[in-house]
């Protein structure tokens, strides 16, 4: 089996001092994807590099305390690939792609909207860069996981009130619209919902930090494993792991055969 994490940290010292690596060690996994490190390369310690002799790859924002993605594995990549190409959203740290004979490991944070109308411009950007892109990974033939926060929540099952969001970022029609064509036009597939199509309240992986949001239980399902059709197929086992809190979001696991 191949074990692979998606976890966005808010905060990789944060997620560090609440025992996110003890317990990452713990979980043996072959991958662990991280986003949201909000760290310079100057502020990786050893311990955030290559914990439990893991090897780490990273993605910095230019800005600091700010955005930040990697890749850990327990074997060395042949290739790795930091950032998508796109100038604007390379600057924020957003993309690791770690190669591994046939099959690439992606780490990805897209970009909210929902602090001001300028950064859902922003995110509207992304979308419409990342989508090609996603198009060339396909036509590559090779297996893909891409692990992270989408920060979009697809439908109405993915968050708990999704009648009084349907016009707040992360749950625009735009956005569902563009994860649509992402699953039913590029074919790339959402392995977390071919496992647990119905699932609703257990499929959760981000509540906000307002309000009770967290003991009731109202969030969304904006972390996902994106994977191409062949490795998609050999996934037998997903579970979001909610007994520590490491972060506002929780890991979300994936065993593949």
């Amino acid at each position: 089996m191949t074990k692979i994490i998606s976890a966005n940290l808010n905060g990789i010292r944060s997620a560090a001092k609440k025992g996110f690596f003890e317990w990452m060690n713990q979980q043996q996994a072959d991958f662990v994807c991280v986003q949201e490190l909000k760290a310079q390369e100057p502020d990786m310690t050893g311990d955030f590099l290559t914990p439990h002799g893991y090897h780490g790859h990273f993605h910095y924002a230019e800005k600091k305390g700010y955005s930040g993605t990697g890749v850990y594995s327990k074997q060395k990549p042949d290739a790795v690939a930091i950032g998508f190409g796109s100038p604007e959203f390379d600057a924020e740290g957003r993309y690791v792609r770690c190669d591994f004979g046939n099959l690439s490991v992606i780490s990805v944070y897209c970009p909210s909207g929902s602090s001001s109308p300028e950064r859902q411009e922003a995110k509207f950007r992304f979308m419409d860069l990342f989508m090609p892109h996603l198009a060339s990974l396909i036509a590559e033939g090779r297996e893909l996981v891409i692990c992270g926060d989408w920060n979009i929540a697809h439908k109405e099952i993915d968050l708990k009130n999704w009648k009084s969001n349907q016009k707040n970022s992360g749950f625009l029609p735009e956005e569902r619209a563009w994860m649509t064509t992402l699953f039913d036009e590029l074919g790339w597939v959402d392995v977390y919902r071919r496992l647990h199509p119905e699932t609703t309240g257990d499929a959760y992986t981000w509540w906000s930090n307002r309000g009770q949001a967290w003991a009731n239980n109202v969030g969304w399902r904006i972390d996902y494993h994106v994977a191409t059709a062949g490795i998609a197929a050999k996934a037998k086992h997903a579970s979001i792991y909610k007994e520590e809190r490491f972060s506002d979001h929780a890991p979300l696991i994936i065993e593949y055969a």
